[in-house]
């Protein structure tokens, strides 16, 4: 299975194509509704004011409410655009955005306007993909669950299981302990009445995948397939799989889980390796923790360039963003997490 998105942040549209899609899954249309409702913008103080139906229409691929095994299309509008708020950011790009880097890659041609397809924007399409590959999972007893584990140096709960997560994805503010959840709003808050922006983590469970899957070398470790799914996400700047960075502080001792047999399956007591061993999954729930960079457009006066003139200038974004898109990427990290789980299984 395959997927391409398409479309600009202030274009008509916005959409994904599917190819490889088994034929014959009932595809459960407010399932996908559902998953997209849960990062659409305009929804409370601590996200942007852009005010966006998310509604997804299926062009091709499903017929009677099956899908056919012909390319899945999907598609979104674009209607609470204000594209004016870009026109002077035409030739100075904005700081750590893909502005520049896509003005020389597209030989001038970008299209500007609210960052175009390099936007987080299109995070609502791959969530629509990830949302029917959630539902190939399910018919294989595999489920893919996410919370915010930090917000600017506020972190939540510990993950003791990843069962727990299971409780998570209906809140409005996806979290374990919810007092921790209101210290990060707070911190979110404090930066947006600043003109400033915050980032934060994400850890995410994939639960039920089958040991034995992936393999060590380029193309097929598990790690990379899924870290290539991950870093697709704008935002995201480091993947960590299970302990992750703390396994630096650890010895062998303490880094190793030992195994066990549980109602008559192979089992580690602990899950420090992340489900993965040796590229290939073990059969323990695959978890990793996605770090998401604080949002680039922010009020405060940047320093930037004239590409026309090569004369350094100040600049001043307009616009509405999200003073931080931690909260918004949760739904998103599970879609690509899903997308990436069907590729390991050879869907």
């Amino acid at each position: 299975m395959r997927y391409m998105i398409f479309g600009e942040s202030h274009g008509p549209a916005i959409g994904v194509v599917l190819e490889g899609i088994p034929a014959g899954l009932e595809l459960n249309l407010e399932e996908v509704q559902r998953e997209l409702s849960r990062r659409k913008p305009g929804q409370d103080g601590i996200s942007t004011a852009r005010r966006e139906e998310d509604k997804v229409q299926v062009l091709s691929g499903v017929f009677e409410g099956r899908t056919t095994g012909a390319p899945l299309a999907m598609v979104i509008t674009n209607s609470d655009r204000r594209s004016g708020d870009y026109e002077a950011l035409r030739y100075t790009p904005r700081p750590s955005h893909g502005d520049y880097a896509g003005f020389i890659k597209s030989k001038g041609n970008l299209d500007y306007r609210g960052g175009g397809h390099f936007s987080g924007r299109l995070t609502a399409p791959l969530t629509a993909a990830g949302a029917v590959a959630k539902q190939l999972l399910a018919e294989r007893g595999i489920w893919v669950g996410a919370h915010i584990s930090s917000i600017y140096g506020v972190f939540d709960a510990a993950m003791e299981n990843a069962q727990a997560l299971k409780t998570v994805a209906g809140k409005p503010f996806p979290v374990l302990d919810d007092a921790k959840g209101e210290e990060m709003r707070q911190a979110i808050l404090q930066a947006k009445s600043e003109g400033d922006s915050v980032g934060g983590a994400i850890e995410c469970a994939v639960v039920g995948m089958p040991a034995g899957l992936g393999g060590p070398d380029f193309g097929c470790n598990v790690e990379g397939i899924f870290a290539q799914h991950l870093f697709a996400v704008p935002a995201v700047k480091g993947v960590d799989f299970g302990a992750g960075a703390a396994l630096a502080l650890m010895r062998g001792s303490e880094a190793n889980d030992p195994y066990a047999v549980q109602d008559g399956a192979v089992v580690t007591k602990t899950n420090h390796a992340g489900g993965i061993n040796g590229g290939i999954t073990n059969g323990m729930p695959v978890t990793f923790e996605a770090t998401l960079r604080p949002t680039p457009s922010i009020a405060l006066p940047q320093e930037s360039v004239d590409l026309r003139s090569g004369e350094e200038v100040e600049i001043a974004i307009k616009g509405r963003h999200d003073p931080c898109v931690v909260p918004r990427a949760v739904p998103v990290i599970e879609a690509a997490a899903a997308l990436a789980a069907c590729q390991v299984l050879g869907l």
